[in-house]
C-alpha cells in the first residue's frame, strides 16, 4: 500500500494543476504577443530609413541582437524586409507595399500619381497601370514576369545587368505568346533600347492582343522606384496611335516624378 501511496504521489506531482496549465498558455500568450509586439516594432523602424543594420535595429527596438536577427529572417521569408547583398543592410519589402496597399488613399505615390494617371486616362481613353519591381516581378495589386510586361521591363532596365542576371537567370523563360522575350541576350538589347528610348514597350508578350507602353517614375534620388503604363488592344493601339501617345505617357511620368521629388522636399 505504502509502494502505491508513493506512485500516487509521484503520479500526481509529474501532472500540472489546471491553474499551473493555465498560468503556462497565458506565459505562452504573451510571449507570442511580445514577439508580435516586436516584429511591428521593427517594421516601423525599417520604414523610418532606408539604412538599416542589424544592430542599429536592435538598439532603436530594443530586443538582443540575437532575437532582432530572427524576427527578420521572419520579415524576409514573408517578403516584409529584404536585404542588400552588397551592404548587408535591411529595408522594407514589397509585401509590405501590398498590405499597405488597403490604405492606398494615404501613400505618397498613390497621392501624386492618381490625378496624373485619372487624366491620363480620361485624354487617351485606355487602362493606365502604376506599378513597382519585387525581385523578378512588376508588382500592381497582383504580380506579373518582368520580362514580359512594359512596366518590368521599365523596372529592369536601369538595374546593372549583372542585377538583372541575378534577379531572372539566363532563361529560357515561359512564353506567354508568339512575341515573349525569353532568352536573356534579347532581353538585354532590349533593356539598353528602352534605357535609350526613356520609354518601354509590351508588343504582345504578355497577353496576345494586348500592347502595353510604359515609362520610369523616379524619385528624389534618381532611381527608379516604379513605373507607370497604359495598355490597350492592339487593334485600337496602332502603331499610328502609339506614336501619338508616347510623348503624352512620357510627360506623364515625368510629372509624377517632379511632384514625388518636389514631397521629398
Amino acid at each position: 500500500m505504502e509502494r502505491n501511496a508513493r506512485m500516487a504521489e509521484t503520479q500526481a506531482a509529474s501532472i500540472p494543476s489546471r491553474a499551473g496549465r493555465r498560468r503556462s498558455a497565458s506565459a505562452a500568450q504573451r510571449g507570442s504577443v511580445r514577439a508580435l509586439e516586436r516584429g511591428l516594432a521593427l517594421l516601423e523602424a525599417l520604414a523610418q530609413t532606408s539604412h538599416n543594420n542589424l544592430n542599429d535595429l536592435a538598439q532603436r527596438v530594443q530586443p538582443p541582437a540575437s532575437t532582432a536577427f530572427r524576427l527578420l529572417d521572419t520579415l524576409q521569408k514573408h517578403g516584409f524586409a529584404t536585404q542588400s547583398e552588397q551592404t548587408g543592410q535591411y529595408q522594407l519589402g514589397v509585401r509590405a507595399f501590398e498590405v499597405g496597399s488597403a490604405f492606398l488613399p494615404r501613400l505618397q505615390l498613390n497621392d501624386v500619381a492618381l490625378p496624373v494617371m485619372k487624366a491620363l486616362m480620361q485624354e487617351v481613353g485606355e487602362t493606365v497601370n502604376l506599378a513597382i519591381r519585387d525581385q523578378a516581378d512588376a508588382v500592381y495589386i497582383a504580380r506579373t514576369p518582368a520580362y514580359c510586361s512594359g512596366v518590368g521591363k521599365v523596372l529592369l532596365a536601369w538595374l546593372p545587368l549583372t542585377n538583372v542576371r541575378s534577379l531572372l537567370g539566363v532563361g529560357p523563360w515561359p512564353a506567354f505568346s508568339a512575341t515573349t522575350i525569353t532568352a536573356f541576350d534579347v532581353l538585354e538589347r532590349e533593356l539598353v533600347k528602352i534605357r535609350h528610348l526613356g520609354y518601354g514597350m509590351d508588343n504582345e508578350e504578355r497577353e496576345a492582343g494586348v500592347r502595353c507602353v510604359a515609362v520610369p517614375i523616379t524619385d528624389a534620388t534618381g532611381s527608379v522606384a516604379a513605373a507607370l503604363s497604359l495598355s490597350a488592344p492592339s487593334v485600337r493601339l496602332s502603331e499610328d496611335r502609339l506614336q501619338r501617345t508616347i510623348p503624352v505617357i512620357v510627360a506623364a511620368g515625368q510629372k509624377i516624378s517632379e511632384q514625388l521629388c518636389l514631397g521629398a522636399r
